[in-house]
């Protein structure tokens, strides 16, 4: 998993990494524990349960150890592809087990997220991807987004495929490289804030800085627009009540004729609706007296007709408030008009005009104190710059004080791995400052006695910069916060006559860390703590691939088959045990 060693300096981070120091490194539980795919690629069904130090995993070409690569990029948030998904299929799923000695800064982490902390250490993480395009995605069993993933995997993971070497020769790389292994996050942030800070300042100051013709014609717009919405007054104002108003007035003919109808109705006309129940109330009385019943009823033909009463009082009230007159319904008229062309100009709703008018009376404020805003501004951002400039330095005095500890270090990890007489170099220039710092970087590499040193960029052979970017990761394994290392053929463009320096040089690092390691040379597979061998057969039609942990005859015959083929002979395998007995 490629990632800014920048994105990953954060406290959840720096937590798993003391933990692991404190648990002592190889003597940790693996933090990987067990891999299980489903239905991907040309994978059925199989598990896969790591362990400590150097897991290498080899196989014939096309065997699908890249699937177990692929498997483990999904999990840890990398973009998942339909057409992974095994032929015949509705969908492949990949879960993985990570055993945490600490869990407490995978815990924080969830916390954030919104997730339960692990549960005795262990992190569980699924993912199924669907042909229907749903997938699921769960984080100790609750739900959970593919952004999760990559959080976790960011502090987790370090993924380096056969192509990644070629993110050395980016400055921005070599930057956070020396850094890391530095360990001037600390600095660098400090120094990133202070340039975030003169950033928008210079934004701040762009925005007022326009040529006059511009400031000017962009104080009248503004004042327009302030005196249009301010003449409106709309302090106060319901759209609701003045669209209700206007129905109102609008309809006052028909509204009074309905009104002076009802009561009418219910109070006025001969056989009103209180006139009847007056007559009900003393038919009840009477009927009371024969049926005691009726006594009950009473009440109510007494309270219906006080109810009449308060209705007809209500309606008289009401209508003598209702108003139809002209000039008020054209005022009304005037007013929805206004409201309209104000929202279709500066807003859907009062709110946001209003809105729109508090962010334009303070763009005018700042235009028509152009001058002085820029004054201060001017001030500010001396301020601002030459704080920046000295955390700059600050930062570029840390870099060249470490940069040649790296490249001393860089030059023996070199030596190790076939540059008997190569030298590394870490060449720093003041340069424009940016997000990083105010310095350029050049990684100059010498492969060879009597050859002066050249940029790294401009080493045409993949071979030796493979080999570079191993001498780095080895030298930043003690400074590396990422616990568990994946390398995916990293022999790549190699000889054979490299692999047992590649070889012992990953066995070092994973004596600090959990490392999974592709390979193809036998010389680096000798080296592996556990052997893994990844095959394929033909079963009712059907590819599958298996995987399997493998030791003593087993291991002796796979590594005879990577010296000479399937067609081994006493030769190879007798050069294979000399091999395994001499890591």
């Amino acid at each position: 998993m490629q990632q800014s060693l920048i994105e990953r300096n954060n406290t959840a981070t720096i937590q798993l990494f003391d933990c692991f120091c404190r648990s002592g490194g190889a003597n940790l539980a693996p933090m990987l524990q067990t891999l299980r795919v489903k239905n991907l690629a040309i994978v059925e069904n199989i598990r896969v349960d790591f362990s400590d130090g150097l897991n290498v995993i080899t196989g014939e070409t096309g065997a699908g150890k890249s699937v177990f690569v692929g498997a483990l990029g999904l999990v840890l948030g990398e973009r998942a592809d339909k057409s992974l998904i095994r032929s015949g299929e509705e969908q492949c799923g990949v879960e993985a087990t990570f055993l945490l000695a600490d869990s407490d800064a995978v815990d924080v982490l969830l916390e954030e997220i919104g997730l339960e902390p692990c549960e005795d250490g262990a992190l569980i993480i699924r993912r199924i991807v669907a042909a229907s395009g749903a997938g699921k995605i769960l984080i100790n069993d609750a739900p959970a987004t593919v952004q999760a993933l990559k959080r976790l995997g960011d502090i987790l993971v370090d993924m380096h495929g056969p192509h990644d070497h070629q993110s050395l020769l980016s400055p921005a790389f070599q930057l956070d490289l020396l850094d890391s292994y530095g360990h001037l996050w600390p600095s660098r942030a400090t120094y990133e804030d202070l340039y975030t800070a003169v950033c928008a300042l210079e934004a701040q100051r762009a925005e007022l800085d326009g040529d006059d013709q511009d400031t000017a014609g962009q104080i009248d717009l503004l004042s327009y627009q302030i005196d249009e919405i301010a003449a409106a007054e709309l302090e106060g104002t319901s759209e609701e009540e003045i669209e209700q108003e206007h129905t109102t007035v609008a309809n006052a003919q028909r509204i009074l004729e309905l009104g002076s109808g009802i009561n009418q109705a219910l109070s006025e006309d001969d056989g009103n609706a209180f006139d009847t129940m007056a007559m009900v109330q003393t038919r009840m009385n009477e009927l009371a007296s024969m049926l005691p019943a009726a006594e009950e009823w009473q009440d109510e033909a007494q309270s219906i007709a006080i109810q009449i009463q308060e209705l007809s009082s209500a309606v008289a009230s009401h209508m003598q408030n209702i108003d139809g007159d002209p000039e008020r319904l054209q005022w009304l008229d005037d007013r929805m008009t206004l409201l309209h062309k104000l929202k279709r100009k500066y807003g859907g709703t009062i709110e946001e005009i209003l809105s729109f008018l508090a962010t334009a009376q303070q763009r005018l404020a700042d235009l028509e104190t152009r001058g002085e805003r820029l004054a201060a501004l001017d001030t500010e951002l001396a301020a601002a710059c030459k704080k920046m400039e000295t955390q700059g330095k600050a930062l570029r005095v840390q870099r060249k004080k470490i940069s040649g500890t790296l490249a001393t270090a860089i030059t023996a990890a070199l030596r190790d791995l076939g540059f008997a007489h190569g030298a590394f170099e870490v060449q720093l220039a003041d340069g424009a400052p940016s997000a990083s710092g105010m310095d350029d970087i050049e990684f100059g590499f010498a492969p060879n006695a009597g050859e002066e040193m050249r940029p790294l960029r401009a080493i045409a052979s993949s071979g030796e910069i493979s080999r570079v970017m191993l001498a780095s990761k080895a030298i930043l394994a003690a400074h590396d916060r990422i616990p568990v290392l994946v390398f995916d053929e990293i022999d790549a463009n190699l000889g054979g006559e490299m692999g047992n320096a590649v070889g012992a040089k990953l066995a070092a690092v994973a004596e600090t860390h959990q490392v999974l390691c592709i390979t193809h040379l036998p010389q680096v597979a000798v080296h592996g703590a556990s052997h893994y061998v990844v095959s394929k057969s033909v079963e009712g039609g059907r590819t599958r691939t298996h995987i399997s942990a493998i030791e003593g005859k087993d291991r002796v015959e796979e590594i005879a088959r990577m010296l000479g083929g399937r067609d081994m002979t006493s030769v190879t395998l007798k050069h294979a045990r000399e091999m395994l007995k001499r890591p």
